[in-house]
């Protein structure tokens, strides 16, 4: 099947296994990641690298199955991508297993409590509990941030071997979020370290301006980071001190019941 001349390989191109046309298929809806707005056909094709036949093809096919949907001004997501992210929710042991858990600690706090999920080199967010004001994305699971500016991916990142850590540092694209983002290197692995010796990580306004965030990481048997738990106060509200004093036992303590709880399981 022909490509757009200049297109840029598809992620596992060259193994014998990849079937090209699925990754084609997933890399036109994936083109929404980048451009959250209702798109063209041929939009969609120059998003995935493909030439316009093939783009208007696979966009027909995605809309007759329902993963695609015309609007008045494009074609956006169809509601069938959700039933899908159900599936994901509902199949996944340690989202049920954090849910209770969370909804303590939210009791406890009254502030914003998530859980994420580390993803090559980001976090997902997987459950979202909001509090008495929140942005609009900040309610909503599937967001995705950088591993190195968030919280939860510091706490992650602080629990895995530092090669490790640091070649997932390396391989991110790491353009700031806000002006307050920390982007170099060897003062995100400072970050790290200090989340190392506390326990949790600590940021204030590297991903949303206005907002301290704290996370502790959720590990696995074999004590690798499976997940991290967020709590996430305002400036107006909370000083640093405070926060640290007020919300980190309460998020150390939600982690490591939730990681025995996940290693019975």
């Amino acid at each position: 099947m022909s490509t757009a001349k200049g297109r840029k390989p598809a992620a596992g191109e060259g193994n014998p296994l990849l079937l090209q046309s699925v990754a084609r298929t997933m890399s036109v809806l994936e083109a929404f990641a980048g451009q959250p707005r209702p798109l063209s056909i041929a939009e969609l094709a120059a998003a995935a690298g493909l030439d316009k036949s093939a783009g208007q093809r696979i966009a027909h096919t995605l809309q007759a199955l329902g993963y695609l949907e015309r609007s008045s001004v494009g074609l956006v997501p169809g509601k069938k991508a959700l039933y899908r992210a159900f599936d994901f929710l509902r199949m996944n042991a340690l989202v049920e297993s954090a849910t209770p858990v969370l909804h303590e600690l939210r009791k406890s706090v009254n502030e914003r409590v998530d859980l994420s999920l580390l993803d090559g080199t980001d976090i997902v967010y997987a459950v979202r509990l909001q509090s008495k004001r929140e942005t609009f994305s900040a309610t909503l699971v599937g967001r995705r941030l950088p591993s190195f500016c968030s919280t939860g991916g510091r706490a992650m990142l602080a629990a895995l071997p530092e090669a490790e850590a640091l070649g997932i540092l390396e391989a991110s694209d790491r353009r700031p979020l806000t002006p307050r983002t920390t982007t170099d290197i060897p003062a995100i692995l400072g970050k790290i370290e200090e989340a190392r010796r506390c326990g949790y990580a600590l940021a204030i306004e590297e991903s949303a301006l206005g907002e301290i965030v704290l996370a502790a990481a959720v590990l696995d048997i074999h004590q690798r980071p499976v997940a991290a738990i967020h709590v996430a106060g305002s400036l107006s509200e909370w000083a640093e001190d405070g926060f640290r004093q007020r919300i980190s036992p309460l998020v150390m303590e939600a982690a490591r019941a939730l990681s025995h709880t996940y290693k019975r399981g």
